[in-house]
């Protein structure tokens, strides 16, 4: 077996069960491994530490399969990693055809993310049990292990789900740090629709597994997506970085009044439409903008619109910590026309899905902006993803997604 020997002290990190080992932690390796071949990593007096994917290409060096020294890296560990991961949504996950089944870290397989939609059918309630040809699981292999293990990881897939499509998305930038070409394609089964219909929370939306952001939709939001439902009724909603309508939707759903979009793809916006005409929404409440969010909402502000629950959920303005500052910059400007767009006692929902920027980094942005605005702002809730995107203790980097819920006085 390929060792791994980390330097004197560096070993701590994985003590704590931290799945990565970087570069700089290493002291010698025995063997040659290939990119994507397990390897032991062992503490620098030689105790067992973990198994582990090697990385050549890649900062991230090694990560980490299984603590777990009799636990060999075969077909069988992978069938178990998945088995395991479904049975936790099986037992969480409820009201929704777009779920996310395998969330890297959280589920022991770092660098792979796997979304299962589930087509939409009147006759049938929305369940992961038994989908079938209903089904289609969506990949993205984003480290070099589990490129390593793709025929085993896709066996392991559709053997548990039962779902014989699966489709894969690895044309993430990501992947380059990994030494590895972007690719897209069937893995498995037929090819997907161009577009297939899943229901949330009693709302239909189109997704594009092929072409769509991330996977095709953001699973993320999805319980964040039912608390604006609960709270829009009888409301003013403005949607800014709106996409396909993911919120919008869910305001329409709940009663808003009117609901404002905002997103600068005029092809997203083309489909949010079709998601009105699906759900039989009245499309005389909905106004949808293709423009600059940021320009856009001074322009509303100067204009004299008010709204009573406003949403920011932009891309990620940090993709690494040297953008930092300009993200953070970014994120007030919204944050403080957001806030000043809001009637009293409105509502904001902002979000941040920049890894670089953590919790307590976005929240003082946020407060900075409610200083700025001259608003005072009590958050009422914390937000984040849903119950398919676990977080292990020890690996603090997995919660990329941060989210509050304000409401002014």
């Amino acid at each position: 077996m390929n060792t791994v020997t980390l330097k004197p002290s560096k070993e701590k990190s994985l003590l704590r069960r931290h799945p990565w080992v970087y570069a700089n932690a290493i002291d010698r390796v025995d063997g040659k491994p290939a990119p994507g071949a397990t390897v032991l990593v062992r503490a620098h007096d030689g105790r067992f530490l973990a198994r582990a994917a090697w990385s050549p290409h890649s900062q991230i060096r090694a990560r980490v399969w299984s603590f777990d020294e009799n636990e060999p890296v075969d077909h069988a560990f992978f069938k178990r990693r998945v088995q395991r991961a479904l049975a936790h949504r099986q037992a969480m996950v409820r009201g929704t055809g777009a779920v996310r089944l395998i969330f890297g870290e959280a589920d022991g397989l770092p660098g792979l993310i796997v979304d299962y939609y589930i087509a939409d059918d009147a006759t049938n309630p929305v369940a992961l049990a038994d989908a079938g040809k209903r089904g289609q699981i969506v990949c993205q292999f984003m480290a070099a292990g589990v490129e390593a293990w793709k025929d085993a990881i896709v066996q392991a897939l559709t053997g548990a789900t039962g779902c014989p499509n699966v489709y894969e998305r690895s044309d993430v930038s990501i992947r380059q740090k990994e030494g590895l070409d972007q690719t897209t394609g069937v893995l498995a089964g037929d090819a997907p629709p161009e577009t297939m219909i899943v229901s949330e929370n009693g709302v239909r939306y189109h997704v594009d597994v092929r072409n769509g952001h991330k996977t095709g939709f953001y699973v993320d939001q999805r319980d964040n997506r039912a608390l604006v439902q609960d709270l829009s009724n009888d409301r003013d909603v403005l949607n800014c970085f709106c996409y396909t309508g993911g919120f919008s939707l869910a305001a329409l759903k709940g009663g808003a009044k009117r609901v404002v979009s905002i997103d600068s793809s005029g092809e997203a916006l083309a489909v949010a439409k079709q998601n009105v005409a699906a759900n039989g929404f009245d499309a005389q409440r909905a106004t949808w903008l293709d423009a600059d969010a940021f320009k856009t909402l001074r322009r509303l502000y100067d204009d004299g619109e008010r709204f009573d629950l406003v949403v920011l959920d932009p891309p990620k303005f940090a993709p690494s910590r040297e953008h930092v500052d300009r993200a953070a910059r970014a994120y007030k400007d919204i944050n403080l026309t957001g806030l000043k767009l809001l009637r009293p006692g409105g509502l904001l929902f902002t979000y941040s899905c920049s890894g670089a920027i953590d919790a307590e980094l976005f929240q003082k942005i946020v407060a900075g902006a409610a200083a700025d605005a001259r608003v005072d702002a009590r958050i009422l809730k914390r937000l984040g993803a849903g119950v398919d995107h676990p977080l292990l203790t020890a690996f603090p980097e997995g919660e990329y997604l941060k989210g509050l819920l304000l409401q002014t006085a």
